[in-house]
């Protein structure tokens, strides 16, 4: 029997964009969850410092998933003062949901495969499942704990939930060539960007002309 289950997928989110939203959605749809929690990371401790405020990041997902069941933004991260450390997200969402539901982690494919560089890693499991989101054919070469690490915890998708934490299932998303990175250098380069992210939030970047002097 499957238990209720809570989806959070993390990121800067410099700037959201449809492949954040899809992937989202189809791990919504996929696993059955009742709603996926868009987190957006104050300072990454693997990634350099996004170059837009959190507050600017933020707003666009408010606005990206405005109207759309099964999507919220939580913030916690923005709140807490230093790094963004993806284990204490989840101890305190585990405190917070009780031992009953299933938290299910969302991660990319290249995040998985330098998951072992992550603060406490070996952690992450005792506070929830992990769903990674990988692009076919799905092949990952993985550094040899990782792929120890895989073989011990991985389960088919459809047994995901059938408990709260402690399990990685891979999932295969249909392709959807976009990044935040190409994104931005194309905002910059004056690029129409139009139907790589949601309307709300072109026109939001556009009114606060964010990303036009990065290069």
């Amino acid at each position: 029997m499957n238990h209720p289950a809570v989806g959070v997928l993390g990121g800067t989110f410099n700037p959201v964009h449809v492949g954040h939203l899809r992937g989202a959605l189809d791990c919504r749809d996929m696993l059955g969850l009742s709603t996926v929690r868009l987190m957006p990371a104050s300072l990454p401790p693997l990634k350099a410092t996004p170059g837009v405020s959190a507050t600017h990041r933020a707003k666009m997902l408010d606005l990206a998933v405005e109207g759309t069941e099964g999507l919220s933004v939580d913030r916690r991260e923005l709140d807490r003062e230093g790094l963004s450390y993806t284990v204490d997200t989840l101890r305190e969402l585990r405190r917070e949901l009780g031992v009953d539901v299933a938290i299910v982690f969302i991660m990319g494919a290249d995040s998985l495969q330098r998951l072992n560089r992550w603060h406490d890693w070996l952690a992450l499991l005792g506070f929830a499942n992990i769903a990674v989101l990988s692009r076919p054919p799905g092949d990952l070469q993985l550094p040899g704990e990782l792929q120890s690490w895989l073989a011990e915890h991985e389960v088919p998708p459809s047994q995901l939930l059938r408990q709260t934490q402690g399990a990685v299932s891979r999932l295969v998303q249909p392709g959807l060539d976009v990044s935040s990175s190409a994104l931005r250098l194309g905002i910059a380069g004056g690029r129409n960007v139009s139907y790589l992210l949601p309307e709300g939030v072109l026109e939001y970047i556009n009114e606060q002309g964010l990303y036009r002097s990065m290069k």
